[in-house]
């Protein structure tokens, strides 16, 4: 069985590339669990600049095939915001309701035709030769007015992808046609090569 690194230590990320990628016969293990106890800065301006920093990073250490993503919400009436900063959006130590918060309140009388966003998924791999192959997913949808759904994490409360929020989906749902599950299905199409 092949043994990939994923370079980070996020369990909702971890189980979601578990799932995916286990399916296809590839054990994905968590930095930790490879015996890696660093967090990498995410210094670079775009999804694919801090993925390949991730990547890269962890690839250097432990000198086996490694995947990183970088991911975000952009959402069109906030030219792009939160992008690149979604995690730290609200602040350093905000918690997913205060980022939520944030992003209702900045679109507070925005009108539905407005609430335009996508979710933005970049994969870097980096395989045995260290040879970096790079895949990209969006999720296209509208922001909503308020948190609904019991399911997914981080925005998905709010993401409304064709009439239901990503909270609302089952995480198999969600794989079929999140931006993970997307850039998940291209590298593993890259794979089966």
């Amino acid at each position: 069985m092949k043994e990939i690194i994923l370079a980070s230590n996020n369990p909702n990320k971890l189980r979601e590339m578990k799932a995916k990628l286990g399916a296809f016969g590839i054990e994905v293990m968590s930095q930790k669990e490879a015996g890696i106890d660093i967090d990498v800065e995410e210094t670079g301006t775009t999804f694919e600049e801090n993925a390949v920093l991730k990547a890269s990073t962890i690839y250097d250490i432990a000198k086996k095939p490694v995947i990183a993503d970088d991911s975000g919400l952009e959402i069109d009436y906030l030219n792009g915001a939160p992008g690149v900063y979604s995690h730290r959006f609200a602040g350093e130590n905000a918690t997913d309701a205060d980022r939520i918060n944030k992003v209702l309140t900045l679109l507070k009388d925005v009108p539905d035709e407005k609430r335009t966003a996508r979710f933005h998924c970049c994969i870097c791999y980096i395989d045995e030769k260290g040879e970096k192959h790079i895949f990209h997913g969006i999720a296209e949808g509208r922001i909503g007015y308020e948190p609904v759904g019991e399911n997914g994490f981080g925005y998905d409360p709010i993401f409304i992808y064709e009439g239901k929020t990503f909270a609302q989906l089952s995480g198999e749902e969600k794989n079929k046609v999140s931006h993970r599950g997307k850039a998940v299905q291209a590298l593993e199409e890259f794979l089966k090569k």
